[in-house]
């Protein structure tokens, strides 16, 4: 089961914890590859051949940035025009990591107040009048 599909489900049985924990989990790197195939590649394959592809790793905790950039994709070869979109699709990964962090800090917030209103405090009763008081006067 893919961890988008396990954080739903943990979210449906009320686990929020749980489902934090996945999201935490998931939301430490981001992958972005871009690559060429041909007709002749299977389809299925999600492997693509070495000096067909650009790939940029990205890592939020760490602050990695990991960039691979294929043969094809430099100078005048064919597919230099794909850097392009491949660079606009990780600047739209960076927002979505961002907004991704936002949306978990605050259903963090939220798993906190829920959890802090559901808490049971002892409740101190006054003593009754008239009744020896520990307190002074």
């Amino acid at each position: 089961m893919a961890s988008s599909d396990d954080f739903k489900q943990q979210l449906k049985a009320g686990n929020f914890a749980k489902a934090l924990a996945i999201a935490f989990g998931e939301a430490v790197e981001l992958k972005i590859t871009t690559w060429v195939s041909s007709d002749s590649d299977d389809l299925s394959s999600t492997v693509a051949k070495p000096g067909h592809r650009l790939h940029t790793r990205i890592n939020i905790v760490d602050g990695d940035i990991e960039n691979e950039i294929g043969e094809q994709f430099i100078a005048n070869n064919p597919y230099k025009e794909l850097r392009q979109l491949h660079f606009e699709q990780v600047a739209e990964g960076n927002e979505i990591i961002k907004s991704n962090l936002k949306s978990l800090q605050q259903l963090f917030e939220v798993l906190v107040t829920k959890n802090y209103q559901g808490s049971t405090t002892p409740v101190i009763e006054p003593p009754v009048s008239g009744a020896d008081s520990q307190f002074l006067p």
